[in-house]
Formats: C-alpha cells, sequence, structure tokens
C-alpha cells in the first residue's frame, strides 16, 4: 500500500500512525501522530498539497506538523485508535472524505 493509501486509510479507520519525515529544521525524525487531512493548508499562503498530522510524541508540545509529500519518507499504521473528540475543537473543512461524525 503506497502512502496516501496508507493515510486515507488511517484516516478512515481512525488509526494513530508513525511517520518518518524529513524536515529542514531537524533532519529525520519519527513520529506517531493523528491524520487529520492531505490538501493546501487553509493559514499558509503556499497552496500546495501537504499532510496534515498531529503529533503525539514530539519534544516540548504536541503540534500540528504540515508537511509536503517529498518529505514523507515512510508511514506505519499503528494497533491503536483516536477520537477525534479529543483533538478536534473547530469547525472543520476537511479535503479528504471521512465519517467523524460531528466531526466529519
Amino acid at each position: 500500500m503506497e502512502k496516501m493509501q496508507k493515510f486515507i486509510h488511517a484516516i478512515q479507520e481512525k488509526r494513530i500512525v508513525k511517520v518518518k519525515v524529513d524536515t529542514r529544521e531537524k533532519g529525520i525524525i519519527e513520529r506517531r501522530c493523528i491524520p487529520f487531512d492531505y490538501g493546501p493548508s487553509s493559514k499558509s499562503k503556499e497552496k500546495s498539497d501537504k499532510y496534515h498530522l498531529f503529533t503525539l510524541d514530539s519534544p516540548g508540545d504536541s503540534h500540528v506538523l504540515s508537511i509536503l509529500p517529498i518529505q514523507l519518507l515512510s508511514i506505519e499504521l499503528e494497533n491503536e485508535n483516536f477520537n477525534p473528540g479529543d483533538y478536534i475543537s473547530w469547525k472543520t473543512n476537511w479535503h479528504i472524505e471521512r465519517d467523524w461524525g460531528e466531526y466529519s
């Protein structure tokens, strides 16, 4: 299964993912994340499609991680699910369709 298919599957199944990412600031990092969406960022002036994830194990605070496809080196589905209500507190407007109840 390719990276995009795994990402979409993780969103639809509400599965935590482990990603390996090539960052500009810190080099290659691995993080456990909640997969949020794939598409252009609403907050960025640069409108390239990106993977949007919420980190669970970043040093310091957890945060949204938005990365270009070329930066995603690998993605693996964990055997752990997440509850969208634990992470989403805004009106959503996702690019990828999902059935997350009131968080869809």
